[in-house]
């Protein structure tokens, strides 16, 4: 096939988010480490947070029942951000797990303490054992390409392969999924939701693809409860893999290049995203992101303010601007070198919301937060007399690791680490150093994401 076919947003489904069904995982043993959170969690009487799915008791919910039984996950690319977080799911719901990558990484030295058995290098070896079992799944990262040994003989001998995506439709499956996508922002709209969600007193699950220093296990969350907030990464199309009772997203601009071609096939891609919502479920919207916008219909004319809207689910907006139902009004910079705002639901003064991270694309991802909550809230009353407890966790909010990330100083000078590679991105955190250093010069070096930017 050509690469141009490849790349067509007709073969997207095909190429991206193949299911295996050979089995069918439930009632998985969940094992629950109690540690100590780096925040002070409260728990909010009046802010109800129920399940949308009613009948969670009797839901196929990988991880959160007792069952007799091990079984045994291999994840293939476990290095990496996205798979070590669900390695690490895994361990803590009582899998056995192991993993393998070609280089080492701290994710492995954390997945190794907590009891996984991770290996360098590729290996049909790494998927026996001595007694003769071979894993019951394989679950691989989009990293990992075709050919690869370890996939070749699982399929040989007939072990389960997933994809990411796949395998995410999985383990989220009777769980009311929060997933928060985005070409940028969702790392850390993600975190701070789960964050603040857990130090409000639910009870979630929830799977990052980034560290985040106020989580006692980093890059997850292992609870009890029905929701289940998910980083949603269109890379590889992954989050065509779930069914979100909430959808997040954050904007929508041409991202991952080598998987999209223009910004018209990432549309498409959204757009699919979007249609996978449950049905009576909700979007949560930036419709300050022209792009974002037109994934969905519009109502009204003339002098009329368009009116976003789906016949299967609602549609929250939020943003900068008047126009939409959350919004921030003047944004200033606060002590801390953070933002400070006045926040809005349609038109209506809400609260005073004090962040610590600087930048405007921080004030929408508090937003982006904020509106989400509010959907989960049984009613408008319910969230309202919690706003103190949602402003404190916000404010106490440290943020995710290479975001924006100081990392020391040298001389006088503050060195500060973070992610950003896309133009867009990039502008943004150089808003927010401008912001908390404004009077001092600011000197940027630039790594290239990838080894094919070079080119």
């Amino acid at each position: 096939m050509e690469l141009s076919a490849i790349m067509s947003p007709a073969n997207y489904p095909e190429k991206c988010c193949s299911y295996s069904q050979a089995i069918t995982l439930t009632k998985r043993r969940q094992i629950v480490q109690s540690r100590k959170l780096k925040y002070v969690r409260t728990t909010s009487p009046s802010l109800k947070l129920p399940p949308v799915i009613t009948d969670c008791d009797n839901a196929e919910v990988i991880g959160a029942r007792e069952c007799k039984g091990n079984e045994w996950i291999h994840f293939v690319g476990v290095g990496g951000c996205g798979l070590s977080a669900l390695a690490m799911l895994a361990l803590k719901q009582g899998y056995e797990v192991s993993g393998s990558d070609m280089m080492w990484s701290d994710a492995m030295d954390a997945l190794q303490e907590e009891g996984a058995r991770v290996y360098i290098g590729h290996s049909e070896l790494n998927l026996r054992k001595n007694n003769g079992l071979v894993p019951d799944s394989l679950v691989v990262s989009s990293a990992i390409r075709g050919g690869n040994v370890e996939i070749l003989h699982a399929e040989s001998v007939g072990i389960p392969v997933y994809k990411r995506g796949a395998w995410l439709g999985r383990i989220t499956k009777g769980y009311n999924l929060i997933a928060v996508s985005g070409s940028h922002g969702k790392t850390t709209t993600a975190s701070m939701l789960a964050y603040v969600l857990n130090a409000m007193g639910d009870d979630l699950t929830a799977v990052i693809g980034a560290r985040v220093p106020q989580l006692a296990e980093r890059n997850i969350i292992c609870g009890t409860g029905c929701n289940f907030v998910l980083e949603a990464d269109e890379y590889d199309c992954c989050f065509l893999g779930v069914t979100p009772q909430i959808a997040v997203v954050t904007n929508v601009d041409w991202e991952h290049v080598d998987m999209f071609q223009d910004e018209e096939a990432v549309k498409t891609i959204f757009r699919k995203f979007i249609g996978q919502i449950r049905v009576g479920g909700h979007l949560i919207l930036c419709s300050d992101s022209p792009v974002a916008c037109s994934l969905v219909n519009k109502t009204g004319s003339g002098s009329a303010l368009p009116v976003l809207h789906n016949d299967a689910f609602q549609i929250s907006t939020y943003g900068i601007s008047s126009c939409n139902d959350w919004h921030s009004l003047s944004i200033s910079s606060n002590s801390c070198g953070g933002s400070d705002y006045q926040l809005l639901h349609k038109g209506l003064h809400i609260a005073d919301i004090s962040l610590q991270m600087p930048g405007v694309h921080n004030v929408l991802n508090s937003l982006a937060v904020i509106a989400t909550i509010s959907a989960l809230s049984t009613d408008q009353k319910n969230f309202l007399s919690s706003i103190a407890s949602l402003k404190l966790h916000l404010q106490n909010f440290e943020g995710v690791s290479r975001r924006f990330e100081r990392i020391g100083t040298v001389r006088g000078c503050h060195i500060y680490d973070d992610y950003a590679h896309h133009p867009t991105e990039i502008q943004a955190t150089l808003q927010a150093a401008r912001q908390r250093f404004p009077f001092q010069e600011l000197v940027v070096i630039f790594q290239p994401h990838t080894y094919s930017i070079e080119r």
